[in-house]
């Protein structure tokens, strides 16, 4: 499940997107991600995440550090509540309409018009360096024109020790939740008529919560405060999989249906094209 730029198999996804008032960024979304990639292209690979916000900066991707676990320390809240009841290296100017920078395993380009991020690929380098269609920059500038995207280059050899990602943004709609869940492998445009086998974990959280909701996660104690508070107290989550499939599309849930816990309001949204 994910968007590739050419052939690659992806599986044991987690999504993660949770709502909080942090009191420097104010009102954001934190998304996670994190899955084990299998690169089935003669040479390098990307995948590409759309966001719900209008322009990321590099700074906008936090490190994890140590904590590469904190994705899986959800799911496993989750599964326990169900029984019982590094820094960045700087590439390019942030400025610039297409941003680069290394970030953990990945080489990323941050686009807010991603049929420009051609003009910025000789800037990955060639191990890192993948030959991405026009065909599949086009989808995404004509399905998610107010989104901004990312392109994550990664190499053979990194693909499976990737961290989760973990980005903060200001959301075009604040209440409401979403994670990238479009999928394609071919390395051309999803099928939006499709419907598609999934695997991974989906998961929410919001600050607003009461302390009963929920299932509550723990953290290494030694945690820097910085990538702390941007994580959650207490999230709901559900896994699909297990031979299952969906329609193409996004994952997403109104704040006001997740403070209910009701996971049965979780929609899976097929984007149409703007014009």
């Amino acid at each position: 499940m994910c968007i590739s730029a050419a052939e690659a198999a992806f599986s044991g996804t987690t999504l993660y997107c949770g709502r909080q008032r942090h009191p420097v960024h104010g009102l954001i979304h934190v998304m996670g991600y994190q899955n084990t990639a299998l690169n089935l292209a003669a040479g390098p690979n990307a995948m590409l995440l759309h966001l719900p916000t209008r322009r990321l900066a590099p700074e906008q991707f936090v490190s994890v550090g140590r904590a590469d676990d904190i994705l899986r320390r959800m799911v496993d809240a989750v599964e326990i509540k169900d029984v019982q009841d590094d820094g960045i290296a700087w590439m390019g100017l942030s400025r610039s309409p297409v941003r680069v920078f290394d970030h953990d395993v990945y080489t990323v380009l941050l686009a807010d018009d991603p049929r420009l991020i051609p003009t910025a690929l000789h800037q990955v380098p060639w191990n890192r360096r993948p030959a991405v269609s026009p065909e599949l920059l086009d989808f995404y500038a004509g399905h998610f024109p107010d989104h901004a995207v990312a392109l994550c280059c990664f190499d053979n050899a990194d693909a499976r020790r990737a961290k989760p990602l973990l980005v903060r943004y200001e959301p075009l709609d604040p209440d409401r939740l979403s994670v990238p869940a479009l999928d394609s492998h071919t390395g051309g445009p999803p099928d939006l008529g499709a419907d598609v086998p999934v695997d991974h974990w989906v998961l929410f959280s919001t600050d607003e919560a009461p302390d009963d909701w929920g299932a509550p996660v723990t953290y290494p104690e030694r945690m820097r405060h910085s990538l702390r508070a941007l994580l959650p107290d207490r999230v709901v989550g559900r896994y699909y999989g297990d031979g299952q499939t969906l329609p193409n599309g996004d994952f997403g849930i109104s704040h006001q249906d997740l403070l209910t816990g009701d996971l049965d309001r979780v929609e899976r949204h097929r984007p149409a094209p703007t014009s």
